[in-house]
């Protein structure tokens, strides 16, 4: 990938963010983002976005492009022959936590990633990102709504694509000590640049537009749903599993603190409200018990 092409990237980045900030500040309907634009120590920086509103109590779209001297160990410990390398970092990272608790939390992420050699090194590159959902109170016909979106987004590049994605998701967005998914998954990748830059490009493209299709439906379906402080209280406790992937799994988040980036950037996607209750259990039979059905992988098209 050469400085042209990486630039392209960077360019469509900037895009995709003011237009995600766009289509969520018009659902919300009555607040917009606040920027903090901020430089990295080594080179770049980003601007961190964060509404607070009606229909989102926090809703977060950073851009980030960072340059830096040494990989850090998050992103080395896969790769031992890129340690010691210099690199080039950039990404649209975005988390939305809504108020009403019948909406799900969503995250999306697309990125671009190529190493910096010195002297005689190969030079590496790839794309990354993808979508979840994680619902607190579950409709099969959203998450199908959602998985399809994701589907049609795949298809154009691969008959297999979107399964073998979709499969990684279900993989990656799991809690090992709940023998849990984080929620219903969606799409992931990483290391993506077997087809080329420009294929690989498209296809990133199409992911980052595509999120708002599947997002945005549920969104306004369930905006204006009756709750009360059960449903609330739930949907806090719940949020509490959000946390424990981004701190104690989510490369992202590792990568982005080892790498010098903005710490209040890295961590504007855990909630603004959360809560733990020791050993929980929700009563059988109810909506809340009802969630742990979903909460392992399942095909949904």
């Amino acid at each position: 990938m050469n400085q042209q092409q990486f630039d392209q990237v960077v360019a469509f980045l900037k895009t995709l963010q003011d237009d995600i900030c766009a289509q969520l500040e018009s659902v919300d309907g009555q607040h917009q983002f606040k920027e903090d634009a901020w430089q990295h120590a080594a080179g770049g920086g980003g601007r961190t976005r964060v509404l607070t509103g009606k229909v989102f109590e926090q809703a977060g779209v950073n851009f980030s492009h960072v340059i830096g001297s040494e990989l850090p160990a998050a992103a080395t410990v896969k790769r031992p022959a890129m340690a010691g390398q210099g690199f080039e970092a950039s990404g649209v990272s975005l988390v939305v936590h809504p108020d009403n608790p019948f909406i799900p939390t969503s995250h999306a992420n697309v990125r671009v990633f190529r190493t910096l050699p010195k002297g005689d090194e190969a030079a590496h590159w790839w794309f990354g990102g993808g979508f979840d959902l994680t619902p607190f109170y579950p409709f099969d016909e959203d998450v199908k709504h959602w998985h399809q979106v994701a589907y049609d987004a795949c298809k154009p590049f691969g008959q297999g694509v979107y399964a073998k994605y979709k499969k990684w998701c279900d993989e990656y967005f799991y809690l090992k000590h709940r023998g849990e998914t984080r929620g219903v998954g969606g799409l992931f990748f990483d290391d993506l640049n077997e087809w080329g830059f420009d294929t690989c490009f498209a296809f990133i493209q199409a992911i980052g537009k595509a999120y708002c299709q599947a997002y945005l439906p549920i969104v306004k379906k369930h905006k204006n749903s009756v709750f009360d402080d059960e449903h609330k209280q739930f949907q806090k406790y719940r949020r509490g599993r959000y946390v424990e992937f981004n701190l104690v799994y989510d490369r992202g988040t590792l990568f982005g603190l080892q790498s010098g980036g903005r710490t209040e950037s890295i961590l504007m996607s855990l909630p603004p409200e959360v809560s733990y209750r020791y050993n929980y259990q929700p009563e059988a039979g109810t909506q809340e018990a009802r969630l742990s059905e979903y909460l392992q992988p399942k095909e949904w098209l």
